[in-house]
C-alpha cells in the first residue's frame, strides 16, 4: 500500500468507529474495550485525538503528569477528553476522519495500524464486526512485525510461524498458528481474545500454556 492508499483506509476506519459508536446505548460505551483498563469511550477518545494532537509544550505538560510514561500518557489523555462535558466523540470522529495531520512521535503507518486495532477493540466486546480490507490488514501486521517496540512481535512470537488463511502473510518460524490476518494482527498486538478462532499446532500450544 502507498501513502494515498494508507490514508483512505484510515478515513474509512474512523467513519466506520464513529458509525459503531453511534449505535450503542451510552451504558455500552463505558464496558470493557480489548485494552486492559481503556473503557470503548476512552478508546474512541483516542482514535480522535491522533488527528489532533496538543503541540510540543502541550506534549511536554501531559508527558510530566504522566512521569514520563508513555501508556500512561496515552491512558489519561483519553480518558480526560472521552469525560469532557457535552463530549461528542462521534461528530469529532467524523469532522477529523480525513484529516492527516500526524503527531510528533509517529507516522502515518503506525496510524493505519493503530486505527484498525483500537477499531477492533471497541467491536469485539459488544458483539460487532467492523470489517478490514485485507491489503489494509497485511500492511498492519507487517509493519507491526518489523517495527519493535512497543510490541517486540518478533521476539515474543520466536518459535512460532503466523500464517494468514485470507491472504498472503506469513512470517517466523517454528510451530505454524493459523487464522484471518485481521485475528492474527490482534494476536501480535496483545489481544489474546482471538485465540479460540486460531488453529495449527501453535495455537495448540499456545492454549496449553
Amino acid at each position: 500500500m502507498n501513502r494515498e492508499e494508507h490514508w483512505q483506509v484510515i478515513e474509512q476506519q474512523r467513519h466506520a468507529v464513529a458509525d459503531l459508536l453511534d449505535g450503542l446505548e451510552h451504558a455500552d460505551r463505558d464496558r470493557a474495550s480489548l485494552c486492559a483498563g481503556w473503557r470503548i469511550r476512552d478508546v474512541a477518545a483516542h482514535i480522535a485525538l491522533a488527528p489532533q494532537p496538543p503541540g510540543p509544550m502541550g506534549m511536554l505538560k501531559e508527558g510530566l503528569r504522566a512521569g514520563g510514561r508513555f501508556h500512561r500518557l496515552n491512558h489519561d489523555m483519553a480518558v480526560r477528553h472521552a469525560e469532557r462535558p457535552g463530549a461528542d466523540l462521534v461528530a469529532e470522529l467524523r469532522a477529523h476522519a480525513a484529516s492527516r495531520v500526524v503527531p510528533l512521535v509517529t507516522d502515518y503507518r503506525n496510524i493505519l495500524f493503530d486505527t484498525i486495532v483500537h477499531g477492533q477493540d471497541i467491536a469485539i466486546p459488544v458483539g460487532h464486526t467492523l470489517a478490514v480490507p485485507l491489503d489494509a490488514a497485511v500492511t498492519a501486521a507487517s509493519r507491526v512485525w518489523t517495527m519493535g517496540w512497543p510490541f517486540w512481535a518478533k521476539r515474543r512470537w520466536r518459535g512460532f510461524r503466523l500464517t494468514a488463511t485470507d491472504a498472503e502473510w506469513s512470517v517466523g518460524h517454528g510451530a505454524e498458528i493459523t487464522g484471518d490476518i485481521t485475528d492474527l494482527l490482534l494476536l501480535i498486538t496483545g489481544r489474546s481474545v482471538v485465540l479460540p478462532r486460531l488453529a495449527g499446532p501453535g495455537a495448540g500450544e499456545l492454549a496449553a500454556r
